[in-house]
């Protein structure tokens, strides 16, 4: 039977890749990849290196596919992001059926974890309930932008005895619960931050662990304006962003 292996790779560094990763990466015949446009091939290029400097079996091979088009400006969040994994679905179950023998390995290269706002796995799932392909697959976690965020600013991700939130910037502008004392957000591309006290403490960072790598800290009315900033002339120079932040408020 086939065997699928979802392989978080780390939050960009190479080295942050883990010894089980590099395990599962020999073990993979043909790796999977969405590529997601022109502005983007550097994490397509990035995903290669991984292979070549890991990778000891030169047989491997890499199939790519282009990533299918989301409503963004869908009214009904949660179904045009369905309808989007649909769409991956079927492009993944093709792909899998066509380059990948009866009893062979394939590979998935996930940024960070898979776990952690990343749709693989559901996309794997959707694939399984079909049954019009069998497989068994295997989940390798990753060090995610969350853990190399904290790391890269010399933090703790809470302070003694404070839970931790973790959001994105579409739930943080529609407010938070009460009580939360750290609040870690990801794919906020609105700049939800500056709907928080201004007071509050924030930790961000840009294309953690690469040589992109942008970090700003302080709190969130001395530097939101400076964080805006350096993250528009990021994304238009890059064509894309990935960042992370997390966000301290005052202890009472």
């Amino acid at each position: 039977m086939r065997k699928l292996y979802i392989i978080g790779v780390g939050a960009g560094d190479p080295d942050y890749i883990t010894v089980q990763a590099i395990k599962a990466l020999n073990e993979v015949d043909v790796f999977f990849v969405i590529d997601k446009g022109e502005e983007k091939d550097d994490l397509v290029a990035l995903r290669k290196e991984l292979c070549r400097r890991h990778i000891q079996n030169p047989a491997y091979r890499i199939v790519e596919a282009r990533d299918p088009e989301r409503d963004r400006t869908a009214a009904a969040y949660a179904s045009a992001v369905e309808d989007w994994y649909e769409k991956r679905a079927r492009i993944f179950e093709r792909m899998i059926a066509e380059e990948l023998d009866e009893d062979g390995r394939g590979g998935f290269l996930v940024w960070g974890d898979p776990t952690l706002y990343d749709s693989t796995i559901r996309i794997i799932e959707l694939i399984k309930a079909g049954k019009r392909v069998a497989f068994d697959y295997e989940v390798i976690p990753g060090i995610s932008s969350v853990q190399a965020l904290v790391a890269r600013h010399r933090l703790p991700i809470n302070r003694i005895g404070e839970a931790i939130h973790v959001t994105t910037g579409r739930k943080l502008a529609e407010g938070l619960p009460p009580g939360i004392a750290n609040v870690v957000v990801m794919l906020d591309s609105q700049n939800a931050y500056r709907t928080v006290d201004p007071e509050a403490e924030i930790y961000w960072g840009a294309y953690i662990g690469t040589a992109s790598e942008i970090l700003i800290s302080g709190k969130v009315g001395e530097v939101a304006e400076i964080i805006e900033a350096a993250r528009a002339k990021a994304r238009a120079k890059k064509g894309w962003i990935m960042d992370t932040y997390l966000l301290r408020f005052p202890q009472k």
